[in-house]
């Protein structure tokens, strides 16, 4: 699959940013779905499922179909294969980081070793004769 544009993440990213659009692809999952079966675990109402669906199918998470007066949707089936290409290359490239991190830090340390800490420490109440 071609990676996709950064707009096409943007897109994508932000169409998961919301939580009823996640749950609406959770829905959809299971299969195609109509906007009424969709809005039936949200307390929102038609029209705001509707303006998520449009942002989800913007982004090509899903697909929309009109039959008659029955409008449905369903996901598209490589949605989200480009977000997964996107993350599994940056989560490659920062664990390379982190290793070179462990390397320096593990470098630096063999370089100056650590200190010994003092074996005796003056008590803050006591004076230099004994005495509080």
């Amino acid at each position: 699959m071609p990676e996709r544009t950064s707009e096409e993440l943007d897109l994508l990213f932000g169409a998961l940013a919301d939580a009823t659009r996640r749950g609406i692809i959770e829905q959809l999952a299971a299969g195609e779905a109509t906007v009424t079966e969709l809005a039936a675990p949200y307390a929102i109402s038609l029209p705001a499922i509707s303006r998520h669906l449009k942002v989800l199918e913007r982004a090509s998470i899903i697909t929309r179909s009109h039959e008659g007066r029955w409008r449905s949707a369903q996901l598209s089936p490589t949605s989200l294969a480009g977000a997964a290409t996107w993350i599994t290359l940056n989560e490659r490239l920062w664990a390379e980081r982190i290793d070179r991190l462990d390397q320096h830090l593990a470098a630096l340390t063999v370089e100056r070793p650590q200190r010994q800490p003092d074996t005796e420490i003056e008590s803050p109440t006591k004076t230099k004769r004994g005495r509080p």
